[in-house]
């Protein structure tokens, strides 16, 4: 049977945000950039404890976006760092 797929909630992509954050704070480390890893961890880990409702989940996104390398091609726009996440999982 076709249906419309209903969005996921925040609490179900939780998870994959969390672990998108976690790989970039590897990707610094990796760079050298200790630091700002340590910084983003941190604030990963504040977020992600707390409540999982969309404000947590936006938070999340902003803080991959904020921390995400353009120039290496992994700028995130909106949804489709939701719609990423999903597929990778």
């Amino acid at each position: 049977m076709l249906g419309t797929m209903e969005p996921k909630s925040a609490a179900e992509e939780l998870p994959a945000l969390y672990r998108a954050v976690l790989d970039r704070v590897a990707e610094l480390e990796r760079g050298g950039d200790r630091e700002a890893a340590r910084r983003v961890r941190a604030e990963a880990t504040r977020i992600y404890s707390r409540s999982w409702d969309d404000r947590a989940r936006r938070r999340l996104e902003a803080l991959l976006r904020r921390n995400t390398d353009s120039a290496a091609g992994r700028q995130i726009h909106g949804r489709g760092l939701r719609r990423r996440i999903v597929r990778a999982t």
